[in-house]
């Protein structure tokens, strides 16, 4: 049935006639740059209220740019954010539970993003797109699985969840295993700084204009540990405290990295007709080998692997200079599975109309500060969905219902009461006390909102 959806689908993206629902923001098909950073916490821009650090090349792309304030990830954990994202739908729809193990334990190749799946570079693709996936992948290590199997023409970068950026090798416990891939073609760079050559892939790949315009996800495997700031921003910020040194260094350094991109786009002439998304997959890491910590979530609690604020609530910015409205900010809530059908409905795919998303259009949105957010409710959950310990919230409105909470900060406790956490965060962003017993009512509205939605992703 999904094989015949998506044969129906590319089939109308080629050939049905131009849809005139809505106008297009260019006269041409405009490129389009995804930028996708790793653990990284809502705070943690200058643009988001960072006060130690100094990002200006992203300071600089909200300028030009929608700046939101309650955009969520769809997952708190790398692989069902990101299968979540490029699909446009839940990651539980898309059928990325959890993340994707490393092919020595996954043997068989169970994990992943299923190939049936249509992502946003098949999608681009079938419209005329030349597409590139720079980074991490973290969604499959079988042939099918594989960026060059999902859409994409060109992929440069590392199949697993983390490596080192130096020696690209896994960064994990053993068996050591090397992860720097050109499309399935295994290479070796020893020494060079992985950040850098995601750079010059992406000069290359964008060295001229050209007739067919591109797609570009760039998966920044940063500021995922390790930690590995170049010298001069380690230096800078030396008189900070470990690990909120290493943290930003690399922060920093990354930010450095995107600024060369930009500069590229602008002196080749393709900046005005990009258009650039930036997000990160979800909150900071608070593991052992990222020392701890490092991020600052702001006012929010909670961090990766939670449901609190501070593990899916995200920064996310979307910039076309001279086309969208710059250096404004919106409030209204949207997700990362929003991205698909917007820049489908900003580049006037052909029938658009027909992707499969649970994702909304945020055209509107964007162009307008009034406009209401597509999305009265939203849900997350990740783990087996059979399994009653498995994390999950919904959000509808302002009030959040979190199910088998769990803070991995330790600023929170939760007791076995705590099972069905409910807050409201137009009361109470840090989400500090459970209001269940308050609002029984409000309580049993949320449950049936989540075990509804559960029960059709897990009978379709």
């Amino acid at each position: 049935m999904r094989s015949f959806i998506f044969m129906l689908l590319t089939t109308g993206l080629i050939s049905c006639g131009k849809n005139a629902i809505r106008e297009t923001l260019t006269d041409q098909q405009p490129n389009i740059l995804v930028i996708l950073t790793d653990d990284q916490s809502f705070k943690d821009l200058g643009c988001y209220g960072a006060e130690d650090l100094l990002t200006p090349n992203i300071d600089q792309i909200a300028s030009t740019g929608i700046r939101f304030t309650q955009f969520y990830a769809a997952a708190p954990v790398c692989s069902p954010s990101r299968a979540a994202m490029i699909t446009g739908k839940y990651n539980y729809n898309a059928g990325v539970f959890g993340n994707v193990p490393p092919p020595h334990i996954d043997s068989l190749g169970r994990g992943g993003l299923p190939a049936e799946q249509i992502t946003m570079a098949e999608v681009f693709k079938e419209a005329g797109y030349r597409t590139a996936l720079i980074g991490k992948w973290h969604l499959g290590h079988t042939r099918e699985k594989l960026p060059n199997a999902q859409g994409f023409d060109y992929f440069f970068g590392h199949q697993r969840g983390c490596i080192d950026n130096y020696s690209h090798f896994f960064y994990w416990s053993g068996p050591n295993l090397h992860d720097l891939y050109e499309n399935e073609k295994e290479v070796f760079m020893e020494g060079s700084f992985f950040g850098d050559l995601m750079v010059e892939k992406i000069k290359a790949f964008t060295s001229k204009p050209m007739d067919d315009p591109f797609f570009i996800l760039w998966t920044i495997n940063m500021p995922h540990y390790p930690y590995q700031g170049k010298s001069a921003w380690l230096e800078y910020y030396d008189k900070l405290k470990t690990p909120r040194k290493e943290y930003n260094a690399f922060i920093t350094t990354m930010d450095e990295l995107i600024g060369e991109v930009y500069a590229h786009l602008k002196t080749t002439g393709q900046l005005e007709n990009t258009i650039i998304v930036f997000q990160t997959d979800h909150g900071h890491s608070v593991e052992e080998r990222a020392y701890f910590g490092g991020g600052d979530a702001g006012p929010f609690s909670g961090a990766k692997f939670s449901m609190l604020e501070g593990g899916i609530r995200i920064p996310a910015i979307i910039s076309m200079p001279g086309k969208i409205p710059q250096h404004e900010v919106r409030h209204q809530m949207a997700a990362s599975i929003d991205w698909l059908p917007t820049l489908a409905d900003i580049a006037d795919i052909e029938n658009k109309e027909k992707l499969l998303t649970d994702g909304k259009s945020l055209k509107e949105v964007i162009m307008s500060a009034s406009s209401p957010s597509p999305h009265q409710i939203l849900h997350w959950a990740t783990g087996n969905p059979v399994d009653g310990s498995y994390y999950w919230a919904v959000r509808n409105g302002d009030w959040k219902l979190l199910g088998n909470p769990r803070d991995p900060t330790g600023k929170l406790r939760f007791t076995e009461d705590d099972a069905f956490y409910l807050v409201n965060l137009k009361m109470d962003s840090t989400e500090s006390k459970n209001l269940s017993e308050e609002f029984p009512d409000k309580l049993k509205e949320l449950k049936d909102l989540h075990y509804n939605w559960l029960e059709g992703v897990t009978t379709n």
